[in-house]
């Protein structure tokens, strides 16, 4: 009889720890889903919302440079004619390896990244 019991109690146990995996790895594919999910939300970032969290700080939201560091460091404003008429080639590689003391993102943005940028500071000359 102790047989018996000792190997429903051991059953209980096996099922109980079966369970308790069960639950762990079901958590962890929650949490993985939720992660994978939120990927494509920043891969997909417009290219102002990028602006603006790369680029604000020093050339503000408008492009200007009429911020602390943009007037420290002598930003060109992004709209002037000197800048809208560099050519699209000219302003990746400026994006892609930096400019002064404008770091480069060769290694932080992606391809299509760079080429929104390009785009929205062409918007920003539209724009004002």
């Amino acid at each position: 009889m102790r047989n018996t019991r000792e190997m429903s109690t051991l059953e209980e146990r096996v099922t109980k720890t079966t369970i308790g995996l069960s639950k762990l790895l079901l958590g962890m594919g929650a949490i993985g889903v939720i992660l994978l999910l939120g990927l494509p939300a920043r891969a997909q970032d417009t290219p102002e919302t990028l602006f603006k969290g790369k680029c604000g700080m020093c050339h503000g939201p408008d492009g200007a440079g009429k911020t602390v560091m943009g007037e420290k460091l002598k930003i060109p404003d992004l709209q002037s004619a000197d800048v809208q008429k560099k050519t699209d080639t000219d302003l990746k590689a400026i994006i892609i390896k930096g400019k002064n003391k404008m770091p480069g993102y060769e290694t932080k943005l992606s391809k299509e990244q760079i080429d929104g940028l390009v785009a929205h500071v062409r918007d920003l000359a539209k724009k004002h």
